[in-house]
């Protein structure tokens, strides 16, 4: 047992040692737990007289908005959003999904945070996945899923490439505008691009205007129709690096998802010597990932099966 300076402090400690990594508590349920209920205030009291030297994880307790109670612009502030940032957490406009990242623990009795789950109960998602809808979606109805039709993989293989220093929802953003700059990823028209083209699309507000990711664009399509004609489908090409079948990983969380793999290392090596670019390994194990080669959806994601 912790020693503090009250029992109740005490109570309140060792509840929150047991709020797992990548989940925060509210201060009222935390209250709750501790036996100590209506209290929420003397939670924020016992969490600042916890003693120099003594570690528990304070920083996953939020209040009951999804916000962190310090002053945005204070070192404190920033230094609790940084600790659950590296435990996967994620905040958007300021706020953590209680529903997502809310502690399910003592489930006989409903948590305050979850009581609008009694009706409907959310689905769990992998963490990256967020609040924004278009994540969602594309969570749910794409990210791997294996992909076998050619154009679709050659549009994804084009889409992270743009990726590359972006954030995936950036390009989400702008796939549309993307479909109708690049003649909805035909590769052929795109093989053909001249300067005036390229130069048009560096105009285009619509899409991520680099010249060497457009320039790479065409390159990458006069390479993809090379070896579509050489093995009669990319879908044929590409799928062998996993040897034709789904990788099935069984990742608990997303700090056990690597950036690259042997096959992603492999197949990054091979598609440089055709003359791909922007197809570093990191790019290819992304690809694989969003292909459905690898399916890393995390045990606890209702995707993972």
């Amino acid at each position: 047992m912790l020693k503090g300076k009250s029992g109740r402090h005490q109570q309140i400690w060792s509840t929150v040692e047991k709020v797992p990594r990548g989940k925060v508590a509210t201060y009222g349920q935390v209250a709750r737990l501790s036996k100590l209920s209506q209290q929420a205030r003397l939670v924020g009291y016992a969490l600042h007289a916890l003693p120099h030297g003594i570690q528990i994880p304070w920083h996953r307790v939020i209040n009951s908005k999804g916000m962190i109670s310090f002053p945005a612009n204070s070192d404190a502030f920033k230094r609790q959003k940084n600790l659950l940032e590296k435990e996967g957490v994620i905040f958007v406009k300021g706020r953590i999904d209680l529903n997502v990242f809310g502690w399910k623990k003592y489930n006989k009795t409903p948590l305050p945070i979850y009581k609008s789950m009694n009706k409907k109960r959310e689905k769990i998602r992998c963490a990256w996945s967020g609040t924004d809808p278009l994540y969602i979606k594309y969570h749910d109805e794409e990210w791997g899923v294996p992909q076998h039709d050619d154009r679709k993989l050659f549009e994804m293989l084009i889409l992270e490439g743009a990726q590359a220093g972006l954030s995936w929802i950036t390009i989400l953003r702008k796939r549309e505008n993307y479909r109708k700059a690049f003649d909805n990823f035909n590769a052929r028209k795109i093989a053909a691009y001249n300067k005036r083209k390229t130069d048009a699309l560096l105009k285009n507000e619509g899409i991520v205007r680099n010249r060497l990711k457009i320039n790479a664009a065409v390159l990458n399509a006069q390479a993809y129709l090379n070896v579509q004609k050489e093995f009669g489908s990319f879908d044929t090409y590409i799928w062998q690096f996993v040897g034709g079948k789904p990788i099935r990983n069984r990742r608990k969380s997303l700090k056990e998802i690597p950036a690259t793999t042997p096959e992603s290392d492999a197949m990054s090596r091979d598609l440089k010597k055709r003359g791909f670019k922007f197809v570093g390994s990191t790019i290819c194990y992304a690809f694989m990932q969003a292909t459905g080669m690898a399916n890393d959806h995390t045990k606890d994601c209702w995707k993972y099966r």
